[in-house]
């Protein structure tokens, strides 16, 4: 028996919810009356008014000005009727408040001109609160908790310790991130260093969120399933639970990662509330291997190039597997595709709030 299985839809009766109420319930592990939905990149992307208004302003002036991170978080929320509202912001943020100056360079991604690989440039980096390192963050949180009411949950984010590490020690985006390894198993003094420097920033960044109205926090770690089992429990894994820790009983979590079918267990032992999956495990097999705690994913994002009817059908997969069991929320395994057409999103979000759960 599958842990679908074991949980049959027992929530027919629940009344109508909220958004928020809908997804702060999931988060939490309780009945919901359907089953919340958001998407990962779901502020931009494929959005033509989003696209509209880069044609003025450009990525980091959007990310870094609150009014304009809110008009592009609220995007969404309004065109297709999903349940969480995902910070518009960039995960390499908190970095400009280290000393570290970065820029996103279209077509390659985050760049860094003088990449960390020494214990002198760890020692430089400089942990500040989260009010001097990015306040613009914290009032974009404010303004659109306000903004959102209960329409929908607000989810705040960081990247995680290793996957800000990568970016750090390479200075670009690459396909092994093989210095950032070298780093971490060849000097191993110098990577707990920089991984208790990015720990105590990641802490503060999301506690910061939180007291200024994040309804649900998301530690993305992109790039984890480039380690090995023993390579992420000995060398990633302690941070990763510390974090959650700082966290517990603030507001509900959840732990993103792709590629990380091999650590699923590893993973849900850093003891989030959730775990994001991608598509390469089925969802109800996913479950059974991390146990328990709630579940995000898991539809494949490439699947929303398909024809409607390719795209209802593993929609409802996915919920199949899920087989109304308190705790899911339904996203994508990775971020909506730049080709996608929003159509898509919304027949989704629809399909979704008119199944019974």
């Amino acid at each position: 028996m599958t842990p679908a299985q074991a949980f049959p839809a027992t929530n027919a009766q629940i009344a109508k919810m909220t958004g928020r109420a809908r997804l702060l319930a999931a988060a939490n592990r309780r009945p919901v009356d359907v089953t919340p939905v958001w998407f990962m990149r779901q502020a931009g992307r494929c959005l033509p008014e989003y696209r509209a208004l880069r044609q003025t302003h450009d990525f980091m002036e959007m990310a870094t000005t609150p009014e304009l991170a809110v008009e592009a978080t609220l995007m969404p929320v309004e065109r297709l009727g999903v349940d969480g509202a995902v910070l518009f912001a960039d995960i390499m943020l908190p970095l400009s408040g280290m000393g570290v100056p970065f820029r996103i360079q279209p077509g390659v991604g985050p760049v860094i001109d003088r990449p960390v690989r020494s214990l002198e440039a760890v020692e430089r980096l400089r942990v500040l609160s989260v009010e001097e390192a990015t306040p613009y963050v914290l009032d974009a949180v404010r303004l659109l908790r306000h903004e959102l009411g209960d329409r929908a949950a607000l989810l705040g984010f960081a990247g995680a310790p290793f996957t800000l590490a990568c970016y750090l020690v390479e200075g670009r985006p690459t396909r092994e991130y093989p210095l950032t390894k070298a780093l971490m198993l060849g000097q191993p003094e110098n990577w707990d260093r920089l991984m208790d420097v990015l720990t105590e920033v990641t802490i503060r960044y999301l506690r910061g969120q939180i007291e200024a109205g994040a309804d649900v926090v998301q530690l993305f770690d992109s790039w984890l399933g480039l380690l090995s089992p023993s390579q992420y429990e000995r060398c990633v894994l302690p941070y990763t639970k510390r974090i959650f820790a700082a966290l517990g009983g603030l507001a509900p979590t959840i732990h993103f990662s792709t590629g990380t079918g091999h650590l699923l267990p590893l993973i849900a032992s850093a003891n989030p509330s959730m775990v994001s999956v991608d598509w390469r495990v089925p969802l109800d097999v996913a479950w059974g291997q991390i146990g328990d705690r709630g579940i995000q994913g898991n539809l494949d994002p490439t699947t929303l190039l398909a024809p409607p009817e390719v795209v209802a059908a593993e929609t409802m997969d996915v919920l199949r597997r899920a087989g109304g069991r308190p705790g899911h929320i339904f996203n994508l395994g990775h971020g909506i595709l730049p080709q996608t057409d929003p159509d898509q999103l919304k027949r989704i979000v629809e399909l979704i709030h008119s199944s019974p759960n």
